[in-house]
């Protein structure tokens, strides 16, 4: 029938969500897995990286590694720009806590998009693994790309790809 106007009904399906840019695309993550956002610093480089690991950083005495997302979905490393920054993430790796910096081109807004704006991810195509999408929401009649964090930020799978640049770089 027609949709509800009760703006908690409307809220319980939605899924509120950070965006931000990737060059002209525009991706999406829960924003509860975000901690928060800082502006671009210094890196320090860690020798025999896959290159998606831009460095590490020092925030507030913690070393917290910095994922180029450009790279790790397999593109050309990112251009540091004025609206350049890196989102502060919660992942997990052997069941404990971990914190990634994500490097974004910029960040845009929180949104909610409800469920039913939510499509799943294409079965072809697109710049970035499928497994790595949660869906396609539809907003403003435009998609945004909602990353499923558990896979494309998989702090495992990256510390495999990691263990086997070092492995070959040693060859």
């Amino acid at each position: 029938m027609s949709k509800t106007s009760d703006p908690r009904e409307a809220r319980e399906g939605a899924a509120q969500v950070l965006t931000f840019l990737l060059g002209e695309e525009v991706y999406a993550m829960d924003i509860r897995t975000v901690r928060e956002i800082i502006q671009v610093g210094p890196m320090t480089a860690v020798p025999l990286m896959p290159g998606f690991v831009r460095g590490v950083i020092n925030l507030r005495g913690a070393v917290v590694p910095v994922i180029d997302l450009q790279a790790r979905f397999g593109r050309a490393a990112a251009r540091l720009g004025k609206k350049s920054c890196i989102v502060i993430f919660d992942g997990r790796h052997d069941g404990e806590p971990v914190e990634l910096g994500l490097l974004v081109d910029a960040v845009s807004e929180v949104i909610d998009i409800a469920a039913a704006d939510i499509e799943p991810p294409p079965a072809f195509g697109g710049g970035v693994r499928r497994d790595f999408i949660r869906g396609m929401g539809k907003v403003g009649g435009r998609f945004v790309i909602i990353l499923e964090p558990g896979r494309a930020l998989d702090v495992e799978e990256m510390a495999t790809l990691c263990e086997r640049a070092q492995d070959e770089a040693l060859a």
